[in-house]
């Protein structure tokens, strides 16, 4: 591999054309320029210079060298300034987080993105294990979950709470066990645990998410309420996910008694330093929520 420092003192001796100008510019004496010229020349095994006197003028190897060196150099240059720089409001931002929080902070992170254009926004729904696992996988820069992650590589911290909501059409009035058995259950990914929180802490008959007849399903969690907004079953959700839902005079919202909420974590990869525009996002989040 050619030695960047004598390719350096060599690029630098075809510009300025004279030993003791590269030397003053290099902070070097005449004979280290010498030495590294005729290093290098021994590393590629070719001339680079014909010597003429104090004078000299580039092989033809020499002038394909110092052609495609400067571009390498410059190359080098601009890498050592790029990655030497890490401004806030530049560069790719990856996050996932489940569907409910990822309605509330997608199109707040898009008009961040319009103000400014250069930080680009990578926003991914999953469950918690698709986070955690991308997160470990470095697929992922900041994941936002509900739950505390095994992986010893990952650290969780806690950021918010986010309350469950009770979701019943329109027409319910008074949501008694009563109705919600008849009403029957719209199940989601997180519809069983979500369901357990909230339901088992206000309806001393709850036992199991089993207690109610299965109405429906939908993983798409802009979709859930839809069948909840036809009259076919109830739900239970989290706020901003109710609150995204585009024909709210369709459902009613239940605060219960005993109010439950679910804890969203701010997970990130153990002992990695996060970029300034990582930082950007998480502090305008950590406002957000």
């Amino acid at each position: 591999m050619i030695n960047i420092t004598w390719l350096r003192t060599f690029c630098a001796l075809a510009e300025f054309g004279h030993f003791t100008r590269t030397a003053e510019r290099l902070h070097m004496t005449q004979s280290g320029v010498s030495q590294h010229i005729r290093k290098l020349e021994d590393q590629l095994d070719t001339d680079l210079l014909i010597r003429q006197g104090k004078q000299f003028s580039l092989t033809n190897a020499g002038e394909q060298l110092y052609k495609e060196a400067r571009e390498i150099l410059q190359r080098l240059s601009n890498l050592e300034q790029r990655i030497g720089e890490d401004p806030p409001y530049e560069g790719l931002v990856r996050l996932m987080s489940p569907g409910s929080v990822g309605l509330k902070l997608y199109p707040q992170l898009l008009t961040l993105q319009q103000q400014h254009p250069k930080l680009v926004i990578d926003y991914r729904f999953a469950p918690n294990s698709d986070i955690e696992k991308a997160l470990a996988n470095h697929e992922i820069d900041i994941g936002f979950m509900t739950d505390v992650s095994d992986d010893e590589t990952v650290s969780c911290k806690s950021m918010a709470q986010e309350a469950l909501i009770l979701v019943t059409p329109a027409t319910t009035v008074e949501p008694s066990w009563e109705h919600l058995t008849e009403l029957g259950f719209i199940d989601h990914p997180d519809g069983a645990h979500h369901a357990g929180m909230l339901l088992s802490a206000n309806y001393p008959e709850f036992q199991h998410i089993n207690d109610f007849e299965k109405k429906g399903f939908s993983n798409q969690i802009g979709l859930i309420l839809e069948p909840v907004s036809r009259g076919i079953g109830f739900t239970v959700l989290p706020a901003h996910a109710v609150a995204a839902y585009q024909k709210p005079e369709l459902i009613k919202s239940h605060h219960l008694p005993v109010a439950v909420s679910e804890t969203l974590y701010l997970a990130v990869r153990r002992q990695h330093a996060l970029s300034n525009r990582m930082h950007t996002v998480i502090d305008e989040v950590t406002k957000w929520l």
